[in-house]
């Protein structure tokens, strides 16, 4: 999407700020797998300099999901600061999740899916309404989930011979 999309060729070694707004139509393009919607304000500072392009994103709003039990839409409330350093270099790769190298001849800059992926990470694996949110733990509370105790029904009464001479063996 153009709208995310920061030409960076005329940008001067100085300080520059974005902001941008992401609805349900930048869901739409950037997928819609992880996060049903939302509502979101994300500003973007960029530091240039002359061998890196440093970004300090902080987003801040609501991403519409589905409980995982009940199937009910919720709005999970979201705040966050990111960094990112886009380094120059000769061919373009991703040194780790913070570093990415760009090449020196590079026009613009897609923020968009990097703000895209900040905002899916944040989003926790098991979506719970907030109504759930007390219950589970009480829920939970003193029981054990599994138990590596044998059954009392399966006592020692058909043991094969040899183990028994094995027991011997202690």
């Amino acid at each position: 999407m153009k709208a995310f999309s920061v030409n960076i060729i005329s940008l001067g070694l100085k300080v520059h700020r974005f902001d941008f707004e992401l609805g349900g139509e930048f869901f739409k393009v950037y997928g819609a797998d992880f996060v049903s919607g939302g509502e979101f304000g994300a500003e973007v500072i960029l530091s240039t300099k002359e061998t890196f392009i440093e970004a300090h994103c902080r987003i801040k709003g609501k991403a519409r999901l589905v409980c995982d039990r009940s199937l009910e839409p919720f709005d999970y409330p979201l705040e966050l600061d990111k960094k990112m350093i886009f380094k120059y270099g000769e061919e373009e790769t991703e040194l780790s999740d913070e570093i990415v190298v760009i090449r020196h001849d590079r026009a613009t800059l897609d923020l968009g899916q990097y703000l895209y992926e900040f905002i899916v990470l944040e989003i926790p694996i098991k979506k719970l309404h907030p109504k759930f949110d007390d219950h589970e733990e009480e829920d939970n509370e003193g029981k054990m989930v599994y138990s590596s105790t044998p059954d009392k029904d399966s006592g020692d009464k058909d043991i094969d011979p040899r183990w028994e001479q094995l027991k011997k063996l202690k």
